[in-house]
């Protein structure tokens, strides 16, 4: 049974990759943006915030390479699955914490949650190729 196809991989990784280089655009651009909406305190040194938009964006493009070939490509993958764990458990540590207003989790959806199964998918059916192969 297929997990799903090649295309579908490439299309998730390439809407990965377009979201990641826009939205890191608009953090870049408008930091302060987001903050705004969900009625949290602007934050002293949006130049963090604009580095993590920088950082978003360069993994857009490394969602973008990764979509010419997932499987090959799995490592950037992974990391980027990775980054989509850890961010929401850095979300709910600050939100416990008071630190950060549970409006934002909006932005976890979007950046994190919504690539969990593409991305978990991806990986698993590189595992089963590369079992394959040996």
């Amino acid at each position: 049974m297929k997990i799903f196809r090649q295309p579908t991989q490439s299309y998730w990784l390439l809407a990965a990759g377009i979201y990641n280089v826009v939205w890191g655009t608009f953090i870049v651009l408008f930091p302060n943006a987001i903050f705004k909406m969900v009625n949290m305190e602007i934050p002293n040194y949006p130049e963090i915030w604009q580095c993590v938009g920088m950082i978003v964006g360069v993994y857009g493009v490394g969602y973008w390479i990764a979509s010419k070939n997932p499987l090959r490509h799995w490592p950037i993958v992974l990391v980027g699955l990775m980054g989509k764990i850890l961010g929401p458990i850095g979300f709910l540590g600050a939100w416990l914490q008071g630190r950060f207003a549970l409006g934002f989790f909006v932005v976890i959806i979007f950046n994190d949650l919504v690539w969990w199964i593409p991305f978990s998918r991806i990986l698993l059916r590189a595992r089963r190729d590369d079992e394959l192969r040996a």
